[in-house]
């Protein structure tokens, strides 16, 4: 990758684990992805009608958008259940490791194969997940549950991530916003009602208004953080390498989770977060 590329996506992962934080603390993470979705849409469609962008899709575009909107809404739903049942610190990395996925998608449905050194690669994300997940006293899969939402969170985001970056060849990036979270705004909801609470008044919007600075704050993240990864597609960035460099954002979030969250045992999660990129990196760079 360019310098250019190599510093936007270093700029994204410095983000992304922010908006996490923020939501995490918030007391209805549920409600607050779907105000942040609505919110999106809107940024994304003032951004596009200020820079004169093209919002007519063609059917190819549409229906790269729709499995965009269908990774997202993985992503959203998974995320928002990891996040209330589980650590930022101790799932975050496992939610990060989509180029895992890339590569699996990539042998299991394209044919593709791979030497050793990709199931060494493999093998190390695996441990590190372990450690990360290990308690003292305790069975490593006790939480199973919430496991399953974060690798189900990991797979959103290897599906939009591979969906967004054949996107950017033809569109630009609020008109990906807009269109992609226009549609996971009501199933958001949706999902949000069948858990049997009532829902945010007006479909979040009035939770914005009532929390202009927390939205103000998780939108700037939340959007400046994967406009600088859809721009860094548009300068030619291959998907694999840019969701690679973007796992720099893994010890973040540990020290976040352990600074703002009093998470424990981080020492042991940094060391098990090395693991993991170590691992991510040699399945992409063999893969």
């Amino acid at each position: 990758m360019s310098l250019t590329i190599t510093l936007l996506v270093l700029l994204s992962a410095a983000l992304h684990p922010l908006w996490n934080l923020i939501v995490k603390k918030d007391n209805d993470p549920s409600a607050a992805f779907i105000s942040m979705s609505v919110g999106i849409a809107l940024v994304g469609l003032i951004h596009g009608l200020i820079i004169g962008a093209n919002f007519w899709l063609s059917a190819d575009q549409w229906v790269l958008i729709s499995g965009s909107a269908a990774g997202q809404l993985l992503y959203n739903l998974a995320l928002a259940a990891t996040l209330k049942r589980g650590d930022l610190s101790a799932y975050y990395p496992i939610i990060r490791a989509s180029p895992v996925f890339i590569v699996c998608f990539s042998f299991l449905v394209l044919g593709q194969t791979y030497d050793l050194m990709i199931l060494a690669g493999i093998f190390l994300v695996l441990l590190a997940a372990i450690l990360l997940l290990y308690r003292r006293g305790v069975n490593l899969l006790s939480d199973g549950k919430t496991l399953s939402f974060a690798v189900l969170a990991m797979c959103g985001t290897g599906i939009y991530s591979l969906t967004d970056s054949q996107l950017m060849m033809s569109i630009e990036a609020p008109v990906l916003f807009f269109w992609v979270q226009l549609i996971c705004w009501p199933f958001l909801a949706l999902t949000y009602r069948l858990t049997g609470k009532p829902g945010p008044k007006y479909l979040g919007l009035l939770r914005i208004i009532q929390k202009p600075f927390l939205h103000l704050q998780l939108l700037t993240c939340v959007y400046g953080s994967y406009a600088l990864i859809l721009v860094a597609y548009s300068l030619g960035g291959n998907v694999a390498s840019v969701t690679t460099v973007r796992q720099a954002s893994i010890p973040l979030s540990v020290i976040l989770g352990g600074y703002f969250l009093n998470e424990g045992a981080i020492a042991r999660r940094l060391i098990a977060s090395a693991i993991l990129s170590v691992g991510i990196i040699i399945v992409v760079l063999y893969g």
